[in-house]
């Protein structure tokens, strides 16, 4: 299994946890497991997937919509797998992080800077 597939596999157990302290266990085995291997993914996770656990203290019939069903977020990832994929090989990390951060600016920027700064009207009095 390609290892983007395997640790999207494994991100979902912790997601599908059935309580905080299960989760937390299947991250922190995560982290173990590719500390050697893949130490940036190993800070990542450690780094960014806690923040996410939050979810574990709303009700439990709530817990799936809030982690699942955010249609803006979506949006935004499909648009840089988009652009992304016309790129294959970036260059180096920066490359691909000024590529992310100008998908995130077009797409919070208010509709009125999309086309550039407003030019002032000139009335003749």
């Amino acid at each position: 299994m390609a290892i983007r597939k395997r640790i999207g596999v494994e991100l979902r157990a912790v997601w599908n946890a059935r309580d905080r302290v299960t989760a937390e266990a299947e991250l922190n085995r995560l982290v173990k497991d590719y500390g050697d291997s893949a130490p940036k993914l190993a800070r990542w996770l450690e780094q960014a997937i806690p923040e996410g656990l939050t979810v574990f203290s709303l009700p439990e019939g709530h817990r799936r919509r809030m982690r699942t069903a955010n249609p803006i977020e979506r949006a935004i990832q499909q648009e840089i797998k988009r652009r992304t994929r016309k790129i294959p090989i970036f260059p180096n990390e920066a490359s691909l992080e000024r590529l992310a951060t100008a998908v995130l600016v077009d797409r919070c920027a208010p509709q009125s800077t999309r086309n550039g700064p407003q030019q002032p009207e000139l009335t003749s009095t």
